[in-house]
């Protein structure tokens, strides 16, 4: 078992996500840097749809009550076991008794945490990743509990490193979205040569950017959209749908992100840049 002493600012569990309902309205959710959650995952030796913790720019303090190995990814935080200062993409061994606890945050935007065996939480709808209302909890509190999974269900493969690319690389993989026609020959111009600033509007459902491109007058009707769906309003303001969005929306598709490009931009904060890489 691991005891929550502090939750950090925005930390949740999540898996891969849940598929097959998004006919049902119900968000795919899941890890945002899946190559991160996968990768810790890999390194204890889970499968990679294990339950991992989604730490959010400050981490918690977890006070770890039994022994477990445990191997964190994705953004630089400054992880501490009780005095010893630890690096990312590495396996440790925590005692009863030892304290994980982050500091800074140098690089990135979110870690991940995998803990052999996984986390066992509920399975809601196929997943364990939180996303109220769909499950009861939005993300950790101070005094949760959590479980640790079986190690019987580890698996014994090997780990690719985490790219360092992706905390520091500008430049976001996009494809043409259904309604990418639509679009001017100077918004065309402005996605492609553009550098944009992530706002301060930011969060698991959606990134919006702070530059906007010329406007348009196009209608169309409510459409299905997925994580990675970049909109454009009216206005000009560019919508990214991340993995607790929506399943449909009604402004013009303009690029879709490959998962590759989620990851990165899951990594990116408020005021960090980017460019699309349109394919």
């Amino acid at each position: 078992m691991i005891k929550v002493l502090n939750p950090g600012l925005f930390t949740t569990i999540q898996d891969t996500g849940r598929f097959r309902l998004r006919d049902k309205g119900v968000p795919v959710s899941g890890a945002m840097d899946h190559r991160a959650a996968t990768t810790a995952n890999l390194l204890v030796h889970n499968l990679p749809e294990a339950a991992v913790l989604e730490i959010t720019m400050t981490g918690p303090v977890l006070d770890f009550e039994e022994h477990c190995s445990f191997a964190i990814c994705g953004a630089l935080m400054s992880p501490k076991l009780d005095e010893e200062t630890l690096e990312n993409n590495r396996v440790y061994k925590a005692n009863p008794g030892q304290k994980l606890k982050f500091g800074r945050l140098q690089k990135g935007y979110r870690a991940y945490l995998a803990v052999a065996g996984g986390f066992d939480t509920d399975i809601v709808l196929g997943s364990r990743s939180w996303y109220f209302p769909v499950t009861s909890r939005r993300q950790l509190k101070k005094g949760d509990v959590l479980q640790v999974g079986d190690l019987a269900n580890s698996k014994q493969e090997k780990a690719e490193a985490y790219p360092d690319v992706f905390l520091h690389s500008d430049y976001i993989e996009a494809y043409p979205g259904p309604e990418y026609g639509l679009l001017s020959d100077r918004q065309n111009d402005q996605l492609h040569k553009g550098i944009f600033k992530v706002s301060n509007e930011n969060n698991r459902m959606a990134y919006q950017l702070h530059e906007k491109i010329f406007r348009h007058e196009h209608s169309m009707l409510t459409s299905a959209t997925l994580p990675g769906t970049v909109q454009l309003t009216p206005d000009g303001r560019i919508i990214i749908l991340m993995k607790d969005a929506q399943t449909t929306g009604g402004y013009p598709r303009i690029l879709q992100l490959s998962d590759r490009g989620i990851a990165m931009l899951s990594q990116k904060k408020a005021g960090d840049q980017l460019i699309f890489a349109i394919k």
